[in-house]
């Protein structure tokens, strides 16, 4: 038995292609004390998981000297919109050798 064959899963159409290296601005509901509100969250995309569960991807920033790293489900309704701001010019699908990189040496080039 195949977990895809369980479970029915609805991608969020307010999710765009995305692609590791790219840089992306990610609008997420937070509900706290009854409030509903919208947090922005950008940085770049170090990882894409494409699975039966929907998939997910991760979104690294450094924010004060220290890296942050979030990891989003591709079909949760709690992601309001996805914007890319950058396509990242990569050779590889995981970019977890950014994680020991800082400041210049972490930037990624540009796809034209």
């Amino acid at each position: 038995m195949n977990i895809a064959e369980l479970v029915e899963v609805k991608p969020n159409p307010n999710i765009p292609e995305l692609a590791p290296g790219d840089t992306v601005k990610v609008s997420t509901k937070i509900v706290e004390a009854g409030k509903e509100r919208s947090q922005v969250f950008q940085g770049v995309v170090i990882k894409l998981r494409r699975g039966a569960d929907g998939g997910s991807f991760t979104v690294r920033r450094t924010s004060y000297g220290i890296g942050v790293e979030r990891t989003f489900p591709l079909a949760s309704p709690l992601v309001e919109k996805v914007k890319v701001v950058r396509h990242g010019k990569v050779r590889r699908a995981k970019l977890y050798y950014l994680r020991r990189l800082s400041g210049k040496a972490a930037r990624i080039k540009e796809k034209r």
